[in-house]
């Protein structure tokens, strides 16, 4: 197993979307579909990469706009691993039309997230390499996925360089974000580098010194 992560920047609100590969197997897991569909499609094709599976983090639009979109792309669908307390606020808190734009709804579950879960690039392997851990609070039912193979975090939007997911939505829990934060993210180890939905890369252990909004 060689893993390898690429980052693609895309879509009006600046949406980081990670594809996270096995160079031996060729396989792949695309985690936070947003916008532009067509052009994550293209950029897996021209790796020469076969997707394996979809990973949501959180329920919000900009995360899970290309899902449909990219599963139904292919036949039979690829399958959508999301929490489902996330799936279900989406379920009851539909973006379509905001800021006027169409937005398709993720169409179903097929690998309910849940804390402690473990999870391979292909859902079939017996190789598990990323550790889901809950960090509701930006929204509920938030999940990071924690790759200690290459010692990173894709956490969605429950941290930032040198700051929180907003804590301002319906259904978002600003302290609850912060107690995630410091037994979820802050437990791992210092070296390990948080891949956010937005924004530049940081690390633990940068977030542990600077960040001002959580302190031990």
């Amino acid at each position: 197993m060689k893993l390898t992560y690429e980052t693609l920047t895309i879509g009006p609100m600046g949406n980081n979307i990670y594809i996270l590969a096995d160079e031996d197997t060729i396989d792949c897991v695309i985690i936070d579909p947003g916008f532009l569909p067509e052009k994550q499609l293209g950029f897996i094709k021209q790796k020469g990469w076969h997707l394996k599976q979809i990973w949501i983090t959180h329920g919000h639009f900009d995360h899970t706009a290309g899902v449909k979109a990219l599963s139904e792309a292919f036949d039979p669908p690829i399958p959508i691993a999301m929490h489902p307390v996330s799936y279900d606020w989406a379920e009851q808190n539909p973006s379509d039309g905001m800021f006027g734009v169409r937005v398709d709804a993720v169409p179903r579950v097929d690998i309910p997230l849940h804390h402690g879960v473990w999870l391979g690039i292909d859902p079939d392997s017996q190789e598990k390499i990323v550790e889901v851990r809950d960090v509701s609070g930006h929204n509920p039912g938030s999940v990071i996925f924690h790759c200690p193979v290459l010692n990173v975090a894709f956490v969605g939007d429950a941290i930032f360089r040198e700051s929180i997911g907003r804590t301002d939505f319906p259904g978002s829990d600003h302290n609850l974000l912060l107690k995630n934060i410091r037994e979820q993210i802050y437990s791992l180890p210092g070296e390990t580098v948080i891949l956010p939905g937005h924004g530049d890369p940081t690390t633990v252990g940068h977030e542990k010194r600077f960040n001002p909004f959580v302190r031990d």
